[in-house]
């Protein structure tokens, strides 16, 4: 699903109550949505993670993972593996797509430059910094997970 798509219909619709007024209202209209179109691309993503997360509350034995890059987004429904699954113990997991449950807070300090450029690279794939950390987490227990893997050959 490219997110463009529909912050394209929120620029047109306002584009097109703004010809209903006079040039100078046009050039500001035109101004606001070019400013609003990422921040409404970032509400579609809290939107999209929030639908999943609620679904996937619904579906029992299965969960919707919902991934962004960029501005597209893919989703995904995956069976979550029953309790007491004997190829792994409390806790652990195969793959970090098999993580589900309820979702904790976090608090986290970065020093202030890391942080402004961790705000400006999520804008830059589109999402939130929350949904970015936390993909850079995952990212980073999945490569922890693969470097861990014992050798099958």
């Amino acid at each position: 699903m490219e997110l463009t798509e529909y912050t394209a219909r929120l620029r047109d619709d306002l584009a097109a109550a703004a010809a209903l007024g006079g040039e100078d209202t046009q050039r500001i209209a035109h101004a606001l949505a070019g400013a609003v179109e990422r921040s409404a691309q970032l509400m579609l993503v809290s939107a999209l993670s929030d639908f999943a997360r609620e679904a996937s509350e619904e579906l029992g034995d299965r969960a919707l993972h919902v991934q962004f890059d960029g501005t597209q987004a893919t989703v995904e429904a995956t069976r979550r593996r029953p309790t007491g699954d004997s190829t792994t113990g409390p806790g652990e997991y195969r793959t970090i797509e098999d993580v589900t449950g309820d979702i904790s807070r976090v608090t986290l300090r970065l020093v202030d430059q890391i942080k402004a450029r961790a705000e400006e690279a999520a804008t830059e794939d589109g999402m939130s910094l929350n949904s970015w950390v936390s993909q850079a987490v995952q990212g980073a227990l999945r490569d922890q997970m693969r470097k861990n893997r014992p050798d099958d050959a």
